[in-house]
């Protein structure tokens, strides 16, 4: 491992990382690495790829530097595995083989480098009978039973943009395995690959689920439960002005609350008569169309009564609470998340912009000291990488 530079901040300060360029959970779980501290070396291929999104915007490549190598061309893998050799973690998201084919598999890598931690990013896994097909987020979440989960049960499944599957399904499972296998090689000296998949991991955030499922809890449909929209006091409801209102008021004394504020305390029926949950529900909505989003959001303000204006994208930084907890920041033009969790001891910050495809390449060979790095950044041509 690296020494830390000074001004470096997070607990990952001098852990180096080398991520193979790709698109959705990968590059996610590498910044995710990145803002807390680790050094993280985006290997770019010759002429881009990916989604059509411009670098200067894609702050999921925020807080690395990035260097090109052609994995085609006759030194690729030997300019890879270069910083392989000083790296502590190593981050692909190919189907299974690819990288063996290109020369940079796990067999190869902890040849040149025994500890390190070889992470694995995909959607079907490593090995079964779908490892070898292609797929996107909503495919992976279809078959673990979480995407039918969501949505109105009159309506088809509720897609929840790639956030389930790519980030929390994947990325986050990612990073938690490869922090897991960098203690053990800090302990044990030894390295190992960790198969992050998508499916595995959105399957595993069904646990409790699965749990109140067994116990006849929870019933295997849409809209009929007390976390899916099921239970007229756990939803979202429309106000006067088109906006709505988020209403988690599950608990006893918070419900009480609830009703109070909402001016029902006299007429709503009684919460625990499922029978009258409809007629409860409409009760509900028929008073918050009484008001606009604002005028509602108001009236709950300083409340216990678990309820919170849904906000767009454009508006959630503007929130006072979040605005208080510096939860958006502003860097390069670009209003975005801040780094996540916190620290007390070792805080972590937004130390660069997006990185730009070849644009670090002379500072990594300096200070990973791999100098050929800078002959292939001269001989390297277009290629279309193979996914």
């Amino acid at each position: 491992m690296a020494v830390p530079d000074k001004g470096v901040h997070g607990p990952l300060a001098g852990v180096r990382v080398v991520e193979l360029a790709g698109i959705g959970p990968g590059p996610f779980a590498a910044m995710l690495l990145a803002d807390l501290g680790a050094d993280v070396v985006r290997v770019d291929r010759p002429g881009g790829g990916g989604l059509a999104v411009d670098p200067e915007y894609d702050v999921t490549n925020r807080n690395k530097r990035s260097v090109i190598i052609d994995l085609k061309a006759a030194d690729g893998a030997d300019r890879v595995l270069d910083l392989v050799e000083r790296a502590d973690v190593l981050i692909e998201g190919y189907r299974p083989g690819v990288a063996e084919r290109l020369g940079v598999g796990p067999v190869t890598c902890h040849t040149r480098n025994p500890k390190l931690v070889y992470g694995r990013m995909t959607g079907w896994g490593q090995e079964g009978p779908l490892a070898q097909r292609a797929g996107h987020d909503i495919a992976y979440i279809a078959i673990t039973g979480t995407l039918g989960m969501i949505g109105d049960p009159d309506e088809p499944p509720t897609v929840p943009a790639n956030l389930v599957g790519d980030y929390a399904g994947g990325s986050l499972y990612l990073v938690v395995g490869i922090l897991a296998a960098l203690h053990h090689a800090r302990e044990n000296g030894t390295g190992q690959v960790v198969d992050a998949a998508i499916v595995d991991g959105t399957a595993h955030l069904t646990s409790m689920i699965h749990g109140m499922l067994a116990a006849g809890g929870w019933q295997d449909r849409r809209g009929a439960n007390l976390l899916d929209g099921g239970c007229p006091f756990y939803g979202n409801y429309e106000t006067a002005d088109g906006g709505y209102m988020a209403v988690g008021a599950l608990e006893q004394q918070f419900y009480d609350e609830f009703i109070e504020l909402l001016g029902l305390a006299d007429e709503a029926p009684e919460r625990k008569d499922i029978a009258r949950w409809g007629e409860l529900r409409e009760t509900v909505a028929a008073r918050f169309k009484a008001r606009t989003r604002e005028e509602w959001t108001a009236v709950f303000e300083g409340s216990d009564a678990c309820v919170a204006p849904v906000l767009s994208l454009r508006e959630a930084p503007g929130h006072p609470h979040l605005s208080a907890r510096g939860t958006f920041v502003d860097h390069g033009g670009i209003t975005q998340p801040a780094p996540a969790p916190r620290f007390s001891a070792t805080p972590t910050d937004i130390r660069g912009g997006p990185a730009q495809p070849g644009a670090d390449t002379e500072a990594v060979a300096r200070d990973w000291g791999v100098p050929a790095l800078m002959d292939a950044a001269t001989t390297d041509t277009p290629t279309k990488e193979e996914s």
